[in-house]
């Protein structure tokens, strides 16, 4: 019984490569045969170039695969920053009008105080005891 001599990993790995070059340059040997040019009469005689075009692309599905997923992924990646971007954008809005919403709350509580301040003045005390009852204050 004949051994076979065990290869080691970098042995099989220098094997592979050799095979995928082998391969790989027959298949441009194959894409450079059919890819000379020749008259459309001859196109038409030979129908297997044509289906050797198609065998190629079946052939590289995978290859068109790939291509089309990284393409949609890198449009979800594009989509996705700028989606980021402008959730930062709304954040810094949000933050701003509620520092305005404060500061006119504020405002709004001086021109009141003031209001009745200058009502509480008045000797009747009639606009007083209006103004308490527009801002819906008791006392």
């Amino acid at each position: 019984m004949h051994k076979v001599p065990r290869q080691t990993g970098c042995q099989k790995h220098l094997s592979l490569e050799w095979w995928l070059s082998l391969t790989h340059d027959s298949q441009f040997a194959n894409m450079a045969s059919s890819s000379t040019p020749s008259s459309a009469g001859s196109t038409a005689q030979n129908p297997k170039r044509s289906l050797g075009f198609i065998a190629n692309a079946k052939k590289h599905k995978h290859s068109f695969i790939q291509l089309f997923a990284m393409t949609g992924i890198l449009l979800l990646s594009v989509r996705s920053l700028g989606q980021k971007y402008r959730i930062h954008d709304l954040q810094e809005d949000t933050s701003a009008l509620k520092e305005e919403q404060e500061s006119l709350t504020n405002r709004m509580n001086n021109i009141k105080h003031s209001l009745l301040h200058e009502a509480s003045l008045e000797p009747t005390g009639l606009f007083a005891s209006r103004l308490r009852h527009l801002f819906g204050e008791e006392s």
